[in-house]
């Protein structure tokens, strides 16, 4: 029998753990790589018996590579903290570990609760993530931020959501807001792209346009508008953040 190890990444997230941590119990083994918690959350992580690492941080790739790189498993299901494995969820990636397939990696739907509404629009549903690999053939990229598994061989589909409760409240999703589009304009920067009249002005509008009609977030109610509209505010303030990095790095240049 296939052994699986959950790996989660963490950061103050004592509100969010019991909850994921219940939902993977069930593995033979548990992960955590933590960033300085100043909470709760390395007492919760040891009640569950995790192994808990705390490496320095260097953004969202290299601490979940951490993690897998930890793991003993022959298997690694990485998971946030802010995410729920549901039982039917856990007893198909079971039957997946025990199939005797040649698949190498799995993709799960996720189904994100928005201000306690579930959404199944907006481009959000059913955001297949992959989740679920053997250690032997795959691991997470160096990206500090947007990071994805990157798998040799074959990939699979599982049916059952994986449940993410990510932003119970404005203030969580403003909090996120500002953190991510901060590390995306710093690594589009530091790619050699800069922010034009295009990307501050079109760019947000067809953003809008795609998530609210294309994507029928208009079927989400309220939340589904709102969601359009803040996620043309973060293609805005991404370009605008990009801009500004541009200009404060021209700046020093001149007067050095």
């Amino acid at each position: 029998m296939s052994r699986l190890s959950a790996v989660i990444i963490t950061l103050n997230e004592e509100a969010n753990l019991p909850r994921c941590l219940e939902s993977v119990k069930w593995a033979d083994e548990i992960v955590v790589v933590d960033s300085e918690s100043t909470d709760r959350t390395i007492d919760i992580a040891r009640e569950y018996r995790a192994v808990i690492h705390r490496p320095e941080w260097r953004g969202f790739g290299p601490a979940k590579r951490e993690g897998v790189d930890k793991a003993a498993g022959e298997w690694i299901l990485s998971i946030d903290a802010d995410e729920e494995v549901t039982p039917e969820l856990a007893d198909e990636i079971s039957e997946a570990l025990n199939s005797g397939s040649d698949i190498s990696g799995y993709y799960v739907p996720r189904r994100t609760q928005f201000l306690g509404r579930w959404i199944y629009h907006c481009g959000w549903y059913p955001d297949p993530v992959l989740r679920l690999f053997r250690k032997a053939d795959g691991n997470f990229d160096d990206s500090p931020v947007h990071e994805q598994v990157v798998v040799k061989g074959k990939t699979g589909r599982l049916k059952r959501d994986l449940l993410h409760y990510s932003y119970p409240t404005l203030d969580s999703y403003f909090d996120k807001f500002n953190r991510y589009t901060g590390m995306a304009a710093r690594k589009a920067f530091d790619q050699g792209r800069r922010a034009g009249v295009w990307d501050i002005t079109v760019r947000p509008l067809a953003c809008f346009v795609k998530h609210y009609f294309l994507k029928r977030g208009f079927l989400d109610g309220l939340e589904g508008l709102i969601i359009s509209v803040l996620s043309a505010c973060h293609v805005l303030t991404k370009y605008a953040k990009l801009r500004d990095l541009a200009r404060r790095s021209a700046d020093e240049k001149s007067s050095s």
